[in-house]
């Protein structure tokens, strides 16, 4: 047998375990801690034990490399140098005479640019350069200072112009002579932006001049960036394409701006001649840097997009890099849109009233040639493409207004229905919204971008896409066409009608022309609605229109609800034009819901969920109709249960019976409503009796149903009702027949051993009891003594206490066995 000490003994052993285990985990923490300073310390040689003193830490690290701080020294040397060389030149060049001054700064100029040359022999090329820029500074102080001297009444502005020029030449000489220095030549070049726009401020010459003076020097910076391609001019290369963009970008908003305010056909011309050299260049450029056509149709990317390596070798640019991929493109769109855009500047003066937009657009499509250039790189025709498509988006968008208006201002007719026909299709629709000028070119756009769609896609993959959008095109055009053209309200109805046909039986992507044909029809009904004859003969047509239409079963769907509405739309206007009631006008509407029943069966399932759903929301505005009219709404109400009942014999439809039963009790309420029937057994019985026959019903199918849901509803419509009303009732039919009824159903309910007639027949011959006792129970209780209801509450609570303590000490006793057991 396993002994087993007491439990004080074996507390004490628990207890000394725990603390030997505690002890152990502290000596492998401290191991584990020293482990891991002796991997991170970088001092070399075998770590000391920890008993053997502190570990050696790790020396701090150089936050800066060598070659860094060198640079930065070096950098800092030639700063301050020539922070120095400018206050001389500017304070102290004054207490000079003519002789020292030039004494001192060629003395220092020249001192400046040869010393370079002994360093490069030692092989200091980082303090050659910054020497070397020290001393390009001094140049720029010694034109200065000449000007400031010899030269002081000349104009400032020309003569910035020519020492300009004369820095870049000098400057571009002194790097090619020193060719190990990498800073001279791309100063030069920043020294060459600026001779070209002085000169043109110098001489006046206007917004032209200073925006053709900004796009030279960009023309001249874009040639040196595709021109030089040498690794070791590649600082020269990236400051020639800063500049081209730079001075480029200034010059093209000028330009552009000036396209734009052209007051005229010459003006528009000169902005014009500004614009195509620019665009000439952008499209070379992006022609260049795209590379030539490789194998396969790809472009290469060598030429000038070549990077030096540190050994100073080209390497070919690593695909995917962002500047050899987007960059061609990107230029080439750039050069594209200038191109368009001096087209557009001359033809906004030259053609009137907004035509210049479809002329521009036919221009954008015309752009689209380019792209059947032989061995024109991909990039490029990439970029073409899309300033091809931003052209026909812009025009796009402008033309999107008329077409607005002309689909929903017919919207407006809801408020005036029926006020007579308007003059002309342009009134109709202009009920709430101005009239937009310039219409017959937002129409000539919509036409040519359906048939640029048509006819330019060739595409297998893209063709569907195409088509379907020249067919939205199209018939954005049509529906805008009769008031942009002010025809006759008749002559517009029947458009919208005729353009509502075609759409429908259209070819091409059956949804879309299902979707555009209802839109159309939707606006055709909205604009009928100004006159009584055409809203009647417009809703007709629709409704047998789409009720054919839904013969086809790719666009039932969609047809057979829009038949629906219309057929209810067209009752409820039948109804307003004979001057019916509202509620008569809803037996009317009723055929809507059985139009809806009969035909559902026979459609496909998403079809047939659909005009359900229509016919569902059809009986909803019958019923709205019929309230004001108790028989009526009784008559409309019992008549949508029997479509409801019919449409449950369906064996996927059997739920619609519960709606159908709902039905009939809300038509029976109403009718009882009607004859101002007050008592609650009335409207409760025609639900109770129908309620247990289907509980009994689905008992026998499964006698596993309970009796609370097979017989409980039923039972508890007629039961609760009478019972609230007994309360407020003082006569005695009614506590006779419902405790008889009652027990009636207690019985039952013993006898077949059910719950629900039980426990509710029993509750309910209680509460009829306690009903007609209150009298004698209330004197009863008055002929009591007062202290016996706290007498009856204190002995309750009593032996509750005495309860609740055995409890306690029941539980008590079983611990105690359970310890000794242990």
């Amino acid at each position: 047998m396993t002994y087993l000490p007491p439990p004080a003994e074996e507390l004490r052993f628990l207890d000394a375990e725990l603390r030997r285990l505690d002890a152990h985990r502290a000596r492998l923490l401290a191991r584990r801690a020293w482990l891991v300073s002796v991997l991170q310390s970088a001092a070399p040689g075998p770590a000391a034990p920890p008993s053997t003193g502190p570990t050696p830490t790790a020396g701090p690290r150089p936050e800066a490399s060598a070659p860094r701080v060198q640079n930065v020294l070096l950098v800092l040397g030639g700063v301050l140098l020539t922070i120095a060389a400018m206050a001389f030149t500017l304070v102290s060049w004054g207490h000079l005479g003519i002789a020292g001054r030039a004494a001192v700064l060629g003395t220092v100029t020249a001192a400046a640019l040869a010393a370079p040359v002994p360093l490069l022999r030692r092989g200091l090329r980082s303090t050659a350069e910054s020497v070397a820029g020290l001393g390009l500074a001094l140049t720029v102080l010694d034109a200065y200072a000449l000007h400031a001297a010899a030269l002081a009444g000349t104009d400032g502005t020309a003569y910035s112009a020519v020492a300009t020029t004369v820095l870049a030449a000098l400057w571009a000489a002194y790097g090619t002579a020193l060719d190990a220095l990498r800073l001279p030549r791309p100063a030069a070049l920043a020294a060459a932006q600026l001779p070209l726009l002085l000169a043109a401020v110098a001489a006046d010459a206007g917004p032209y001049g200073i925006s053709a003076a900004l796009l030279l020097t960009a023309t001249a910076d874009a040639a040196a960036a595709l021109l030089v391609t040498s690794p070791a001019l590649r600082t020269v290369r990236i400051a020639a394409a800063i500049g081209a963009y730079g001075m480029g970008g200034w010059g093209l908003l000028g330009a552009l701006w000036l396209s734009w305010t052209a007051p005229g056909p010459g003006a528009a011309a000169r902005a014009a001649a500004l614009l195509l050299p620019a665009s000439a260049v952008a499209l070379t450029a992006a022609w260049r840097t795209a590379g030539p056509i490789g194998a396969g149709g790809t472009t290469s990317t060598t030429g000038p997009t070549d990077a030096p390596t540190a050994s100073g070798a080209a390497s070919p640019a690593r695909p995917g890099r962002p500047l050899t991929t987007t960059l061609p493109t990107a230029t080439a769109l750039l050069g594209a849109l200038l191109l368009l855009a001096a087209l557009g500047g001359l033809l906004r003066v030259v053609l009137p009233g907004g035509w210049a937009v479809p002329a521009e657009l036919l221009a954008g499509l015309a752009l689209l040639a380019a792209l059947g250039v032989p061995r024109l790189p991909e990039r490029v025709r990439h970029g073409v493409a899309g300033a091809s498509a931003a052209v026909q988006g812009l025009a796009l968008l402008g033309a999107l207004p008329l077409v607005a208006v002309a689909l929903f201002g017919p919207l407006g007719q809801v408020d005036r229905p029926w006020s007579g026909a308007p003059a002309d299709a342009r009134d109709a629709v202009t009920v709430h919204a101005p009239w937009l000028s310039h219409s017959g070119p937002a129409l000539a756009v919509l036409g040519i971008l359906a048939a640029a769609l048509a006819l330019l896609v060739r595409n297998a993959a893209w063709r569907p896409q195409a088509l379907a959008g020249a067919a939205a095109l199209a018939w954005a055009a049509v529906l805008s066409l009769p008031a942009a053209l002010e025809l006759p309200y008749v002559a517009g109805l029947l458009l919208l009608g005729l353009l509502t046909v075609a759409v429908l039986a259209l070819p091409v992507l059956p949804p879309t022309g299902t979707v555009l044909a209802l839109v159309t029809s939707v606006d055709l009904a909205f604009l009928a609605l100004a006159d009584r004859t055409a809203t009647l003969t417009a809703l007709s047509a629709l409704s047998v229109l789409y009720a054919a239409a839904s013969a086809r079963s790719r666009c039932a769907p969609v047809t057979a609800p829009a038949a629906l509405a219309y057929a209810t739309a067209l009752a409820c206007a039948t109804g307003a034009a004979a001057g019916w009631q509202a509620s008569h006008t809803a037996l009317l509407v009723l055929v809507a819901p059985a139009a809806a029943v009969a035909v559902a069966p026979r459609l496909a399932a998403t079809a047939r969920v659909a005009c359900e759903v229509t016919g569902a929301a059809a009986a909803l505005v019958a019923v709205g109709l019929a309230v004001t009219d108790a028989p009526v709404l009784a008559l409309v109400l019992s008549s949508l249960g029997v479509l409801a009942a019919a449409t449950a014999v369906r064996p996927d439809r059997r739920s619609a019976g519960y709606a159908a039963a709902a039905l009939f009790a809300l038509a029976a309420w109403v009718r009882l409503a009607a004859w101002e029937v007050t008592a609650p057994e009335a409207y409760t019985l025609p639900v109770t009796l129908p309620a247990l026959l289907v509980g009994a019903w689905r008992r026998r199918r499964d006698p596993l149903t309970g009796s609370w849901p097979a017989y409980g509803p039923g039972l508890a419509v007629t039961l609760l009702p009478s019972l609230a009303a007994l309360w407020r009732d003082e006569g005695w039919p009614r506590p006779l027949l419902l405790g008889s009824a009652a027990l009636l159903i207690t019985l039952l309910g013993a006898r077949h051993r059910l719950r629900a007639p039980l426990v509710l027949g029993g509750a309910v011959l209680v509460l009829t009891a306690l009903h007609e006792l209150a009298p004698y129970l209330v004197q009863f209780a008055d002929a009591l003594p007062r202290w016996v209801p706290p007498a009856l509450a204190g002995l309750l609570l009593l032996a509750l206490g005495a309860t609740y303590e055995r409890r306690l000490r029941d539980v008590r006793r079983v611990r105690d066995v359970l310890g000794r057991m242990n």
